[in-house]
């Protein structure tokens, strides 16, 4: 039944496939299950036999036979829905867990406007609620799904044989039934796929406070905080209230049409006992097989509340997972080659992030092998979106970048990759070893970690500590200063001995005789590595071979620093402001 659901509709087609490697544990569980329920369904005609035919007798030795013939049946219900139930339980997990797994990945491998526009906050509502929901739904059709329809099918079946005029007076509920469960499930998808981007919202402000929560203690602004949760909290509650409010009307509608439908079962009944048209032992029995359906009908109800939930989130799974990769491996007879002999080059390069403004125009210049480039401007001038471009981060809207000759849109985003050393201001480290956040899970032998560290002047601080490189880190570094983490992103930058090294701000915690030696260092071991640095300050940026001061997306100059200074007033404000390398406003 559940495979035919997903069949059946859109929203769960994407992740029917994840359920094919257990097609032959859910047929088995399936054959489980319906010979527990077929056992079940024979209890209530046993009992209608003893009562009818084998108390008349008077034997005793029948009378326990056939009360062993239904503890049997008890039994093998009880064995037969223990073990589908397990087969079940595990098939879901593993489901949900394959799920996890590509959802994940998929997650991973977006692309950065990808991720601006689904957000942060909502692909982890993703990953953990909407995948529950779908785990429990896929737990539940194994276990009800199977049971349910059986026991209502069964169960009119064995009364149609024993008494059709009852049972076509309970069969006449039915269509009332089924009218009330398609309206109200058929409201519960939109219901439940605003619930989740309210959950969105709240995952959204509790990772900002979360990540900012030394900021709101230091600025005593926790009563704020408080109040922004509360407000999406509110939010949440709210679409709960409406969601749960509407799709629990069913469990009442359906209590009041099977209570009818016992009432009128019972009058039938009594006349028909009175007028000898039928007898007591069949209304014992038909009033358990209407116990039984009654049951089996508030399981299917349990089931559609469930389905509505579950199909709005495969529909926000699916979403994700069904995403095309929009950085894709372009052809080179549509960026052909160009500036081979030079190691970096930007040909007239403009980008926007949302299609209407331009964030970078008109961006040319080149690098060869070994050189160094200096990036410098206020904040917003379009800095890092340059080195997003470069990463591939994002595509170009206009022109193109070349890394070997080659453009980036041509190349593999694993072997592009391989070129870059990557060093951020506001990069992360995990709750792990020192030397583990400096591998990050590289082939990096302890040698060469240890020789980054020392070329980012890092070897120091960390002999410091009593165990070393060893010395566990809390999440994101917290026990350890900003200058320490910024020396261990860029010992992790180098560790893999790169061809091109990326420092965005990340010396800004440095004082300045550290940042010279690492300068020093820098210039000694890794003479042939094309290095690019962005910073707000000039000592930084200083001794590049070119620099680029950036406004408003635009170079407005470009050279040397003695070149700048002579040709370029905002770069002379700059240096002229910093009196030796203060931050610039």
């Amino acid at each position: 039944m559940y495979i035919q659901y997903c069949i059946g509709c859109e929203r769960m087609r994407t992740l029917f496939k994840y359920l094919k490697p257990y097609l032959g544990r859910m047929s088995l569980g399936f054959f489980i299950k319906v010979s527990g329920t077929l056992a079940e369904l024979m209890l209530p005609y046993i009992l209608s036999h003893i009562l009818k035919k084998v108390v008349s007798f008077g034997s005793v030795k029948m009378i326990l036979f056939w009360g062993s013939i239904m503890l049997i049946c008890a039994g093998v219900a009880l064995v037969c829905n223990i073990v589908a139930n397990r087969m079940a339980a595990a098939v879901s997990r593993y489901f949900s867990e394959a799920v996890r797994h590509d959802l994940f990945s998929k997650t991973l491998h977006l692309s950065s406007a990808q991720t601006d526009r689904f957000t942060i906050a909502s692909l982890e509502s993703r990953i953990t609620s909407d995948t529950y929901n779908i785990h429990q739904f896929v737990g539940m059709m194994q276990r009800m799904g199977v049971r349910a329809p059986i026991l209502l099918i069964g169960g009119i079946s064995i009364t149609l044989f024993m008494d059709s005029f009852l049972a076509l007076g309970m069969i006449a509920l039915l269509p009332f039934i089924f009218v009330t469960i398609y309206f109200i499930s058929s409201k519960g998808v939109p219901l439940y796929t605003k619930v989740q981007q309210s959950v969105d919202g709240m995952i959204r402000v509790v990772r900002e406070d979360v990540q900012g929560i030394r900021v709101i203690k230091a600025l005593s602004k926790d009563k704020y905080e408080h109040k922004r949760y509360d407000d999406v909290n509110k939010a949440l509650v709210k679409d709960e209230k409406r969601a749960g409010t509407i799709m629990g009307s069913v469990n009442p509608i359906m209590t009041l049409l099977m209570n009818a439908g016992l009432v009128l079962v019972i009058s039938m009944s009594a006349s028909r006992v009175a007028n000898h048209t039928s007898d007591p032992e069949t209304v014992i029995a038909f009033m358990q097989y209407f116990t039984q359906i009654s049951m089996a009908m508030m399981t299917v109800t349990r089931m559609f509340v469930m389905y509505t939930k579950s199909s709005a989130s495969a529909k926000r799974i699916a979403e994700v997972l069904n995403c095309d990769d929009e950085l894709i491996e372009r052809s080179e007879s549509l960026y052909p080659r160009k500036y081979e002999d030079m190691h970096i080059a930007f040909d007239n390069v403009g980008f926007s992030y949302n299609g209407r403004k331009n964030d970078l125009e008109n961006i040319s210049f080149s690098l060869k092998k070994g050189q160094s480039l200096g990036i410098i401007g206020a904040t917003g001038s379009g800095k890092s979106t340059v080195l997003r471009l470069l990463l591939r981060f994002y595509d170009v809207s206009l022109g193109g970048i070349y890394v070997n000759g080659r453009d980036v849109r041509t190349v593999k985003r694993e072997q592009l990759y391989s070129f870059f050393g990557v060093a951020l201001q506001n990069d992360f480290l995990y709750a792990d070893t020192i030397e583990e956040n400096i591998r990050f899970g590289r082939e990096i032998s302890k040698e060469k970690i240890i020789e980054a560290a020392k070329i980012a002047q890092a070897d120091s601080f960390i002999n410091e500590f009593e165990d070393g490189y060893d010395h566990l880190l809390s999440p994101k570094g917290t026990n350890i200063s900003g200058g320490q983490k910024q020396r261990l992103f860029i010992a992790r930058a180098i560790a893999a001995e790169p061809e091109i090294l990326i420092l965005d701000d990340s010396t800004s915690a440095l004082d300045y005789r550290t940042e010279l030696e690492l300068r020093r260092a820098l210039n000694e071991k890794f003479s042939d590595t094309t290095v690019i640095t962005v910073a707000q300050r000039v000592s930084a940026v200083k001794n590049c071979d070119l620099i680029l001061v950036l406004d408003n997306g635009k170079i407005i100059g470009s050279g040397t620093h003695d070149q700048l200074m002579d040709s370029c007033i905002e770069y002379q404000e700059i240096s002229n402001s910093q009196l030796g390398g203060a931050f610039v406003d």
